[in-house]
């Protein structure tokens, strides 16, 4: 049984997800929980949040506790990119590039997997 969580549009790029994200790839959802709620970055956060999102909606679809679930599949996208402007001298202006990225996190119990 596989069970997956979705956040579109974080303001956070998407460099910065993966190098948390590539930590608990693989990993028993507890123990990419607790490895999450120590790590020092804010995109720690984000996906914290997510694998919960992901675990909860394994429990309510099939029942399945978080014990029994491992990350099978978690990837972070670029997703639009906002162009703003920062005033320079001299009258110029240089482009600021917002990137924001997508975060999809699947869990599954390793049966069909």
């Amino acid at each position: 049984m596989e069970a997956k969580s979705r956040q579109t549009n974080i303001k956070m790029t998407a460099r910065k997800l993966r190098r948390v994200i590539n930590e608990v790839r693989g990993k028993a959802v507890n123990e990419a929980l607790d490895m999450l709620r120590f790590m020092p970055y804010f995109a720690a956060k984000i996906v914290e949040k997510n694998v919960k999102a992901a675990a909860a909606n394994a429990f309510e679809q099939g029942g399945i506790k978080a014990d029994a679930l491992k990350v099978s599949e978690i990837y972070a996208d670029e997703s639009v990119t906002y162009k703003r402007g920062k005033p320079r001298a001299q009258g110029r202006i240089y482009k600021r590039l917002k990137r924001t990225s997508h975060l999809t996190v699947k869990v599954s119990d390793g049966a069909n997997a």
